[in-house]
């Protein structure tokens, strides 16, 4: 059963200007392995972000850190989940979550669906 749906888009180029603006915001936003990541991979990381919270309802006291986009051997990213994030996932049944991300002609995007 499908318990949450969430997509979200971002301008490449308007978040890295972003990322230059506010020195602290890539920090605040990405764990340390995922802050190494090239331009947009972190747009594309930051819609999933986006998308994941929108998957959950968009509660409020949820932390960014506590969502994190890790790619397996092959390239296949993934989800993990841990904290504020975890607890509300949990709280809605999410046994499994799935994402997809692309990013090109300057926009990054993500899809996020949550199944219970």
């Amino acid at each position: 059963m499908i318990v949450g749906v969430g997509i979200d888009v971002c301008d490449v180029e308007r978040f890295g200007q972003s990322l230059e603006r506010t020195p602290g915001l890539r920090e605040r936003l990405f764990t340390p392995t995922e802050s190494t990541r090239p331009l947009a991979s972190l747009a594309a990381r930051f819609a999933a972000k986006e998308a994941l919270a929108k998957a959950l309802g968009a509660p409020s006291g949820m932390h960014w850190h506590d969502a994190e986009v890790v790619s397996e051997s092959s390239g296949r990213p993934l989800l993990e989940m841990r904290g504020s994030v975890l607890a509300r996932a949990e709280s809605l049944g999410v046994v499994s979550v799935h994402v997809s991300l692309s990013h090109d002609a300057g926009i990054a995007s993500a899809v996020v669906v949550l199944e219970g």
